[in-house]
């Protein structure tokens, strides 16, 4: 018997050659062997797409790779995986659309993309018949798409909740850790690195809710966007804020929490308090952490760097890897279930608990109208103290779980009242039990 011929090369596409897309490329060559022998054929770069050739490039890279022109790149008839790693919805999109026409399997990170636009570029997928995976678009390089996609696939899964962005963990585990406020903690992120100059798709929750959206569709098998997510960011979190949290034995992280009931799927994401017995809370820096609680399976956490180039490339490279041995085996990977097709609950649905701090004034009968607001609502009151007195007393109750309108609502009713001075902060409340 002849020895079995070796595989043609296999050849890439690289869409970006920033922080992630350089260290693909760093690893594509330096671990060449050893992806041959993984993999079952050589992995070569076709290409190097860049939005401006006249950059510096990091050292080993052949010049002749870098061209401004990624659709032709994409759609090349040499390239058999694109891997897009830009960013942003165009040109990403069209360029993936493109290269799945034109039957070249996709990896890519882009959380915006996916989050914005995934039925059509899963349905490009399917059209196609060619593969689509995305392990790096949420928590770096953490396994944990595919685990929900794959490992998962014969239980039914019933929350996720985690902490899916480094930047307003690191913001929020500092101004626990060196009692700073916000603005002073956002700086000191800048600095190091953990956030952007500008930091709005990180601080408003604009990048945990495109994570959370794809958490959701691949837990529940329902098609959830990003415009489905409640998203609240974490700039109106004071000192005042975590230290109460403190006081009540609790930390503030912004959670992304996607949960399925007989009713539906709810999807949100907002700074919360959690207990500093929960796992969670054990978080710290620009690191990320997510529990899975799933019907037979029970709780599963996965933790780990959630951002970087290094972390985020090892998640592509995975990728690389099952798309090559799909296509080595002419096979393709599983495709994305929305049987489910639940409905997406709107926020005033969700069941949730509020912490409520009030600058009230001292005098009898203060408690009982402030219990009479929650009362009107059906909202119950779980624990109520007073800090301080005269002038500087202050009224912290942390109700029952409610409908989040109905938590809402009493909250407006307090502003009215007459014995409140000013509801000096609301925040939600979650896990008041650890995961077992």
């Amino acid at each position: 018997m002849s020895p079995k011929e070796p595989a043609k090369p296999l050849r890439i596409a690289l869409l970006g050659c920033g922080s992630v897309g350089s260290e693909v490329a760093r690893i594509l060559l330096e671990q060449s062997s050893d992806l041959t022998k993984r993999v079952g054929a050589r992995l070569e770069l076709a290409g190097i797409a860049v939005r401006r050739l006249s950059h510096q490039r990091s050292a080993g890279l052949d010049p002749a790779l870098f061209t401004a022109d990624a659709l032709s790149l994409a759609t090349r008839p040499d390239v058999d995986i694109v891997v897009e790693v830009i960013g942003g919805i165009e040109p990403a999109r069209s360029v993936i659309l493109a290269a799945m026409k034109a039957g070249k399997s996709v990896v890519t990170a882009n959380k915006a993309l996916l989050a914005e636009n995934g039925a059509e570029i899963h349905g490009g997928s399917a059209e196609y018949g060619v593969d689509l995976y995305y392990e790096a678009a949420v928590a770096g390089g953490i396994p944990l798409l595919r685990p929900l996609r794959e490992s998962l696939a014969g239980d039914r899964v019933r929350r996720v909740l985690g902490i899916v962005n480094g930047t307003t963990n690191f913001i929020l585990d500092r101004m626990d850790t060196a009692a700073a406020d916000f603005t002073e903690t956002l700086e000191e992120a800048q600095a190091l690195g953990y956030a952007e100059a500008d930091p709005t798709a990180d601080v408003e929750g604009f990048d945990a809710a495109a994570k959370a959206a794809i958490l959701a569709g691949l837990a529940f098998h329902t098609e959830v966007t990003a415009a489905d997510v409640h998203r609240e960011g974490i700039t109106e979190v004071t000192a005042a804020d975590i230290a109460s949290a403190r006081s009540l034995g609790r930390v503030v992280k912004l959670l992304a929490i996607c949960e399925r009931s007989d009713r539906g799927v709810s999807v949100r994401v907002h700074p919360a308090m959690i207990p500093r017995t929960h796992p969670l809370a054990s978080v710290g820096g620009a690191y990320n952490a997510v529990f899975v609680e799933a019907e037979s399976a029970g709780s599963l956490m996965f933790y780990g760097a959630g951002a970087g180039g290094t972390p985020t490339a090892s998640a592509v490279l995975g990728d690389i890897v099952a798309v090559a041995r799909n296509r080595l085996a002419g096979s393709l990977g599983p495709a994305l279930s929305t049987y489910a097709g639940l409905p997406v609950l709107p926020m005033g649905d969700t069941l949730t608990r509020y912490h409520v701090s009030l600058d009230v004034a001292d005098r009898p009968g203060v408690l009982a109208s402030v219990a009479d607001a929650f009362a009107r609502h059906g909202v119950s009151i779980r624990a109520v103290r007073q800090e301080g007195r005269g002038d500087e007393a202050q009224l912290v109750l942390v109700t029952h779980e409610a409908r989040d309108a109905a938590l809402s609502a009493t909250v407006r009713d307090l502003v009215s009242l007459a014995v409140v001075r000013a509801v000096v902060s609301v925040m939600r409340v979650e896990g008041e039990e650890a995961p077992s």
